[in-house]
């Protein structure tokens, strides 16, 4: 299956390259002998943007020079992508790459189609062996083109973001980064150009070429095999719909059902308590914490003026952000009565557990209605100092 979508992909890509070839006035028959349908295939494609790095493989090029012409583990590598007519910066990078092919080492290794389109990705998708992403962290959105190799049982390897960050174990891919956020650190970009011509050195590429008794490359068709097994299910359109539809559609149709009965008196309700927080909400205030802790246990109070709020119409929490491996946390305060230090407040309390010290924790204050969806449609909030 894997063999003959490699050569259908091949063989499409020879005719788009060909009429590619004539729009720029070089020879046509030079795509006729391109490519291998045996040789390992690697696919980048996608638009050219600066936050999607599609230049780390272009970091060190005599590396890469040297990976591409292996004459015992060849490998080949098809590339499509495009640049907004106005994105100067992702126009250079297709120029680049289109310079790097013109390299007599790594002539017909290496092919850059124009015009990426869904059709496109339709056909790369079908025959790619490795599906190559290098975003830079956090910026990758979701990773769609990852996902739809999967069906095909192709594999990916990916910067931990998107869908990757989710997906990702070492029986399913590859994997580069470490999950936390660089910025644009050339230094960290030099790091993981390293990692990613390592791993296709190491690992990928003698995975692909290492055959069993049969001719068969088992440890790679043991991966592909993992990664339909755990990701096709879980990373796909029929997965996604039925989500939405039970987490979210469904919701909000009996919530509108709810405020439209009885000639909509629960959506004049809410419609009149967001009136009151928009007239009234500036006043919201801490006037005091208080922190005590014993017996293995932090105790908090805290004193919230409200204005001419009530306790109904707003709700006070304990937060604590993710750290040192302790995931992100709230605590929902008690009110316990009025305040005897300040008119028209009230003290709120909680308890958590000491394991984590008593600063982890940070009060807020925000909206609250038994029927609305908060922050969607009330994102009013005020943090402790």
């Amino acid at each position: 299956m894997r063999t003959a979508g490699r050569k259908g992909l091949i063989e499409r890509m020879r005719k788009r390259y060909q009429c590619q070839l004539a729009a720029e006035g070089a020879d046509p028959s030079n795509a006729a002998g391109i490519f291998d349908e045996k040789v390992l295939t690697l696919g980048f494609a996608r638009r050219f943007a600066t936050y999607k790095r599609p230049n780390l493989l272009l970091h060190d090029t005599e590396r890469l020079v040297r990976l591409l012409s292996n004459p015992r583990c060849p490998v080949q590598l098809l590339l499509a992508g495009k640049a907004h007519p106005q994105d100067l910066p992702g126009q250079e990078l297709i120029k680049q790459w289109k310079d790097f092919i013109k390299r007599p080492e790594v002539q017909g290794r290496v092919v850059f189609l124009n015009d990426y389109d869904m059709m496109l990705a339709q056909e790369l998708v079908q025959g790619i062996d490795l599906w190559i992403n290098t975003p830079r962290r956090p910026w990758e959105a979701c990773g769609t083109s990852g996902m739809k190799v999967l069906v095909n049982g192709g594999l990916n390897l990916s910067e931990l973001d998107g869908w990757w960050a989710e997906a990702y174990s070492p029986e399913v891919g590859w994997a580069i980064g470490d999950g936390q956020e660089h910025g644009e650190d050339p230094e960290w970009d030099a790091k993981e150009a390293d990692t990613l011509y390592t791993l296709l050195e190491a690992e990928v590429i003698p995975e692909f070429y290492e055959r069993d008794e049969s001719n068969m490359p088992s440890k790679w068709l043991g991966r592909i095999r993992e990664s339909m097994a755990r990701l096709t299910q879980e990373f796909s359109a029929t997965r996604a719909i039925g989500e939405y539809t039970e987490s979210h559609y469904l919701p909000a149709a009996s919530r509108y059902r709810d405020r439209a009965a009885d000639d909509g008196a629960l959506g004049s309700s809410l419609l009149q308590w967001k009136q009151e927080l928009d007239r009234h909400w500036s006043a919201v205030r801490f006037v005091g914490i208080r922190i005590d802790t014993h017996d293995g246990q932090h105790f908090f109070q805290a004193d919230v003026a409200s204005g001419f709020l009530t306790p109904d119409h707003l709700r006070v929490e304990l937060y604590a952000d993710s750290a040192q491996g302790k995931s992100a946390c709230f605590e929902v305060m008690d009110p316990s009565g009025r305040s005897p230090d300040a008119p028209r407040s009230y003290t709120y309390s909680a308890q958590v557990s000491a394991t984590r010290p008593a600063s982890d924790y940070t009060a807020r204050i925000v909206p609250y209605h038994l029927n609305a969806v908060v922050p969607l449609e009330a994102g009013q909030i005020v943090w402790q100092h």
